[in-house]
């Protein structure tokens, strides 16, 4: 008898452990959310535009995969305006680049326990594939888009910022990243005998370009649930 007692006892008080815990696991469980969106990404180099979707590991850190398009300019390029054509042109240029980083990542919020919830920063880093579309300069942007070739590289980012509003529904927010897409070989940018004349051009034809990254501004709006 002593023994059955023992045994009901070492049930029940498994039993009583092992509930709240599992309610507990069920309700976090319930309250891990799920969000996507776009984003406008603004940089010395010009203007960009993506998509994300994330997904909430815990409370306080998301899972995320985003897809973006952005310019990336070589920083020796001199631009000049003609007034009588309106138009803006850079003497030796060669090839206009797009920057299209497909990247997997991890998003962590700060302070969730002590700031308010219409004010949630958060820092994120991400880092996978990423493609640089050269496009011949001497055609138009749009006409080009068909004469381009293509240099594929890996790239990442590291950033920080905010989602703002009362509403965490809404997700709209600001970042500031700093990108690194590496291309090593280096992919010709500008011509060598308008920006550095005194060269042997039997020797250096085209001054390349290997780095397009750099710092974005990234203005976000989505949606969570």
């Amino acid at each position: 008898m002593i023994q059955i007692t023992k045994v009901f006892l070492f049930t029940f008080l498994i039993a009583y452990t092992a509930y709240p815990v599992n309610a507990q696991e069920t309700l976090y469980t319930d309250d891990l959310r799920k969000a996507w969106g776009f984003d406008i990404l603004v940089s010395d180099g010009g203007m960009g535009a993506g998509g994300f979707y994330w997904r909430e590991i815990t409370p306080t850190i998301a899972g995320f995969i985003s897809l973006s398009v952005s310019e990336s300019k070589d920083n020796r390029e001199v631009e000049f305006y003609n007034p009588w054509t309106g138009q803006k042109i850079v003497p030796g240029k060669i090839n206009r680049f797009l920057v299209i980083p497909l990247q997997f990542g991890a998003q962590y919020r700060l302070f969730k326990d002590q700031i308010m919830d219409n004010f949630r920063p958060f820092i994120s880093a991400g880092i996978g594939p990423s493609l640089i579309y050269a496009t011949p300069y001497e055609r138009s942007f749009f006409s080009a888009l068909g004469h381009g070739k293509g240099y594929h590289t890996v790239g990442g980012f590291i950033g920080a910022g905010a989602y703002v509003g009362s509403d965490p529904s809404n997700l709209v927010g600001i970042n500031f990243r700093y990108y690194f897409v590496p291309y090593f070989s280096g992919i010709n940018s500008m011509d060598a005998s308008v920006y550095e004349p005194g060269n042997n051009q039997d020797e250096i034809r085209y001054l390349q370009k290997k780095h397009f990254g750099g710092f974005y501004i990234t203005f976000t709006f989505g949606t969570a649930r």
